[in-house]
């Protein structure tokens, strides 16, 4: 199951552990959120290592995953381990079994949202199979920000709604490195709440004040992630493309334009990259945003 996973390193204390984006690979034959959502698009949980404490940053796909992460960063004398979710999306959370010991954080919305979801993400009726469980949930809840040190690296959660109403960033400041979970990821953002588009604006602009060096998106293109990750310039082309989307509603011909039409001036920078496969999540944030065409 994770014959695929690859640990990339994007800065001498991070570790990227990476899947998907495997031509003709799949989780399972029958439609089902960790090839959909996941591994089709490429998903990275990441880690920061600093002495034997690490900060996990997302637990990945599965138990397994979860498991190989936590052996992994054992066999590099991780003896401590700290653990936050980005937000409660199943891609995010499913192996948190592996890390029942551990402490958990995340923000209050993302604690309440698993604690309400809990019994359907258990019995996988929740966006369907597989089931997580046993899903933990979070052991220490913050809102607004949240100073955490990792040995001797001095980080920042951020709480922002981006992508969902309850994320969390990762802020290294020291480093000017963002771990941006699914706030922003290449090639567009994946629309989830459509009526939040304009705050996801106002957030996004708050992230881009930070005037991050390097942003490491938990979607995006694995070369890009193992060169140290992105310029600001993915928030910015994020910003760009929610701005169409909302132009979209009321602008026939923009709603009929291809994708890479869309998105010519980020991709012409370099800001973002073109994969095929989010044609597909453009058609649907199209129908989530503006309705059936």
């Amino acid at each position: 199951m994770t014959g695929h996973m690859r640990v990339l390193r994007p800065h001498p204390a991070i570790f990227a552990f990476y899947d998907g984006r495997v031509p003709g690979y799949r989780f399972a034959e029958e439609p089902n959120w960790v090839d959909e959502g996941a591994l089709a698009l490429g998903i990275a949980s990441y880690a920061i290592v600093s002495g034997t404490h690490a900060l996990v940053y997302d637990t990945h796909v599965s138990l397994p995953h979860a498991a190989e992460i936590r052996e992994t960063l054992a066999q590099e004398g991780v003896t401590t381990f700290t653990v936050v979710l980005s937000h409660w999306h199943l891609d995010h959370v499913a192996g948190t079994g592996a890390f029942a010991d551990c402490e958990i954080i995340s923000t209050e919305r993302t604690a309440a949202h698993l604690e309400r979801h809990r019994a359907a993400i258990e019995a996988g009726t929740h966006e369907g199979p597989p089931a997580i469980s046993p899903l933990v949930l979070p052991t220490r809840v913050f809102s607004g920000t949240l100073a955490l040190d990792i040995g001797a690296i001095r980080l920042e959660l951020i709480e922002a709604d981006i992508h969902s109403d309850d994320a969390a960033v990762v802020w290294w400041e020291s480093e000017r490195i963002l771990l941006a979970g699914d706030t922003m990821e290449d090639t567009v953002t994946y629309v989830t709440e459509p009526d939040g588009l304009e705050r996801h604006l106002v957030d996004l602009a708050r992230l881009d004040a930070l005037a991050p060096a390097r942003i490491l998106p938990n979607h995006g293109d694995p070369d890009i992630i193992a060169r140290g990750g992105y310029s600001r310039g993915l928030n910015r082309a994020m910003q760009q493309y929610v701005r169409t989307l909302l132009r979209a509603r009321s602008d026939a011909a923009l709603r009929a334009s291809p994708l890479k039409s869309l998105i010519q001036g980020p991709l012409n920078t370099g800001w973002i990259t073109y994969y095929a496969p989010y044609e597909e999540v453009h058609k649907e944030n199209l129908e989530k945003v503006c309705g059936p065409t």
